[in-house]
């Protein structure tokens, strides 16, 4: 009797170390599977029957929260944003069936309580039910990302704002955009009709085109082609380009002419603040292909953007083998046209490290996140990115950038109020063959003040209106620069 016990004691351990193993297996092991199982939403389920932190601009906005859901409604709690589509490039969206995006989904975890200080911090709210969510402070100025929005005005394009000396990004708005409060109705049918519909829209208001797009950038790339030239030693003050409205390139019968067939020429100050083409093609021939893709990859063309948001995008410019066996597109290239396409926000970060001395800083909109006694989690610290080029090199860049303003293709339309002196880049980016109609992009790259740079701007417009395609970047890039720069400097 006792044997038989015994055996059946022993079975029964086994049958307790199996069982006790497949838990461990299923709870632990396989956690991470399971939880990204798309069969699985246990915990979204949770997460969504659960309160979530605020985030917050930096003067104190609030542009997400959550909110008591009516009692009808399948989930407790209903995130919301009081804004509207102001923030969304920042914010994004926090939804039950598709997920989340921007600051909503970077900072998920500290905005649902769920870091490991959180957890420790609030582990008497086990019993008490307190609130263990966080917050999350962006770098965003309300006033200025209003100033961009409303200077933009419908108009598709984009508006980034930021600080040369440390990254962050004071307003970035792009349009088309959407209502967030929309998608991230609890209504499984009326989100899925919203998505469907933003998802086939022109102008792909889903992505962000601050920096999850790339485009032609026009002139305003001439910052990097004499960024590398000045560094290379092979201009300077006493270079002289010779008046022509049209150079042939090696390679080609074709010759790449001056935007409208203008005949231009003269010293480094003249041909940047007219903004001839020619002697830029032949500055970026003349340095050959290894230069200037050197000198692209140390302004980060070809890596993605840095930034603290989700899926950014990656400029791009070219590789030393195609340009040796495409001279004339390597000298295309040198005035931002062609195979070149540049992210906005990257040609913020352009201007930006002129502004700061050759440095290029990393870009950032989270702040700081803390939990709900107002505790600092995180706080983020600028940190540089690249150095593009030498202080020199910055320093001549600026004076010739204040040259576009006061007496260039900028003097028409950025004007800052109080004397307050700009310095600027302007750029039309021709997208349409010769004897097709017009079709152009109009940039503008700017930072102000000129010699202590405060904040550095882009302003981008995009050629799908006869207004844009047949406007030029000064005369309409440059408005909503200086309206939004105005209303930066008065803060």
């Amino acid at each position: 009797m006792n044997r038989r016990i015994g055996k059946l004691a022993m079975a029964f351990f086994a049958l307790y170390v199996v069982l006790f193993a497949q838990l461990n297996l299923i709870q632990v092991g396989r956690k991470s599977t399971l939880d990204g199982d798309i069969r699985n939403t246990r915990q979204t389920v949770k997460n969504f029957n659960d309160p979530r932190g605020d985030i917050v601009t930096s003067d104190g906005v609030v542009i997400a929260t959550s909110l008591r859901s009516e009692p009808e409604d399948r989930f407790d709690w209903q995130r919301t944003y009081p804004e509207g589509d102001t923030y969304t490039a920042i914010t994004g969206y926090y939804t039950f069936d598709f997920g989340a995006t921007g600051v909503e989904k970077v900072e998920n975890d500290v905005l649902a309580g769920r870091t490991t200080a959180q957890q420790i911090s609030g582990i008497g709210a086990l019993f008490s039910g307190r609130d263990v969510t966080g917050d999350v402070e962006v770098t965003i100025d309300s006033r200025i990302q209003e100033a961009a929005k409303t200077a933009l005005a419908g108009r598709e394009g984009t508006v980034v704002v930021l600080e040369p000396a440390t990254g962050a990004v004071r307003a970035m708005y792009s349009w088309p955009t959407y209502e967030t409060n929309v998608v991230a109705t609890h209504d499984a049918d009326e989100a899925e009709a919203v998505f469907g519909y933003l998802d086939a829209a022109p102008g792909k208001p889903l992505l962000v085109n601050a920096y999850q797009e790339r485009y032609m950038p026009g002139s305003t790339f001439k910052i990097i082609t004499t960024a590398a030239a000045l560094d290379a030693g092979l201009v300077d003050d006493t270079t002289i380009w010779s008046e022509e409205s049209e150079f042939l390139p090696p390679q080609t019968i074709d010759p790449i002419q001056n935007y409208g067939g203008k005949v231009c020429g003269g010293d480094l100050v003249e041909v940047f603040r007219r903004s001839c083409n020619t002697p830029f093609a032949r500055m970026a021939i003349d340095l050959g292909p290894d230069v200037m893709v050197d000198a692209a990859e140390r302004f980060g063309i070809g890596a993605k953007i840095p930034i603290d948001l989700p899926a950014p995008a990656a400029s791009e410019f070219g590789d030393v083998d195609y340009f040796e066996q495409n001279l004339p597109l390597l000298g295309i290239g040198g005035f931002g046209q062609g195979n070149t396409t540049m992210v906005p926000l990257h040609m913020a970060m352009v201007a930006a490290s002129v502004a700061n001395g050759g440095v290029m800083m990393k870009p950032y909109v989270v702040a700081t996140t803390s939990d709900q006694d107002g505790r600092v989690l995180r706080r983020t610290a600028p940190t540089a990115w690249r150095t593009p080029m030498s202080p020199a090199t910055a320093d001549r860049l600026t004076n010739l950038m204040v040259e576009v303003v006061n007496s260039g293709t900028a003097s028409c339309c950025l004007r800052l109020s109080n004397g307050v002196q700009a310095a600027a880049k302007t750029g039309t980016a021709q997208l349409n063959m010769a004897g097709e109609p017009e079709r152009s992009h109009a940039w503008i790259v700017a930072f102000a003040p000129a010699q202590a740079p405060r904040y550095a701007i882009v302003v981008m417009l995009k050629g799908t209106n006869a207004e844009i395609s047949e406007g030029t970047g000064g005369t309409l890039a440059g408005p909503i620069a200086s309206r939004v720069l105005d209303v930066a400097l008065s803060r």
